[in-house]
């Protein structure tokens, strides 16, 4: 099974930047669509973007729709959110994750996420 690290969190002043990187490696990273997720304090985890498993596609949610870029590098078995304009309600800990199934989101989003990162926090203050 893939092990995934994510880094790149940290504390930020509202309308600045951050990029987070998930490194993947025990297992297999090309074929496989990935996913960032996010969890604040009180409140259940949320679907942030992902994109497919040959990078063709890519999905957002609402909230980080235009501001949020997802990517990902399979030569370097990596995937990563480039934030901008952050604001104080983006302040959670992000995970990224890995679909179960290969060959996904060309054509819908993936929803099948099974393994996890352990989560790095994003702290944007007013």
């Amino acid at each position: 099974q893939v092990q995934l690290v994510e880094s790149g969190g940290g504390l930020v002043q509202a309308g600045g930047s951050l990029r987070l990187s998930c490194a993947a490696s025990g297992g297999t990273f090309g074929g496989y669509a990935m996913g960032w997720f996010r969890q604040a304090p009180g409140k259940e985890r949320e679907f942030v973007a992902a994109i497919s498993w040959n990078g063709d596609n890519t999905y957002y949610a609402d909230s980080v729709k235009g501001r949020f870029t997802i990517s990902r590098d399979n030569a370097k078995n990596s995937v990563y959110l480039q934030m901008n304009s952050l604001k104080p309600e983006d302040t959670a800990v992000y995970y990224c994750a890995q679909d179960k199934t290969r060959f996904t989101g060309s054509y819908l989003p993936p929803t099948n996420f099974g393994s996890w990162g352990q989560g790095t926090q994003v702290t944007v203050s007013s």
